[in-house]
């Protein structure tokens, strides 16, 4: 993932600040604060995000194509314009079945006890 953010008080387009690569994820930071942090992601076809858990809840909300998010071994199909809340602690891959964006924000606060 990129350090970089994207210039502040200028309009994006979400879609287009980001391009598809062949059998690859990519990644580009919107904004990285040390309370979180939100990322635009591109998943090429057959391409995943490894398998993880992380300490925080995520929302990740579809911006282009389909993506199959499984959270605990529970499947969901998230069409362009649909988001969900991935909860803290909890097992988590997103899949492509075709290629797709999503936005995905990071909250770290809220947990008592948890390391920024």
């Amino acid at each position: 993932m990129q350090a970089k953010e994207i210039e502040k008080s200028k309009i994006h387009i979400l879609i287009k600040i980001i391009e598809y690569v062949p059998n690859s994820v990519v990644s580009k930071t919107i904004i990285r604060k040390t309370t979180g942090n939100i990322s635009v992601v591109a998943i090429d076809t057959g391409e995943a995000l490894a398998e993880k858990i992380s300490p925080f809840d995520t929302f990740i909300q579809i911006i282009e194509g389909t993506a199959e998010v499984v959270i605990d071994d529970q499947p969901s199909l998230l069409q362009t314009g649909e988001g969900i809340i991935i909860p803290a602690h909890t097992s988590t891959v997103v899949r492509a079945n075709g290629r797709f964006k999503m936005i995905s924000t990071v909250i770290k606060s809220g947990y008592e006890g948890s390391t920024l």
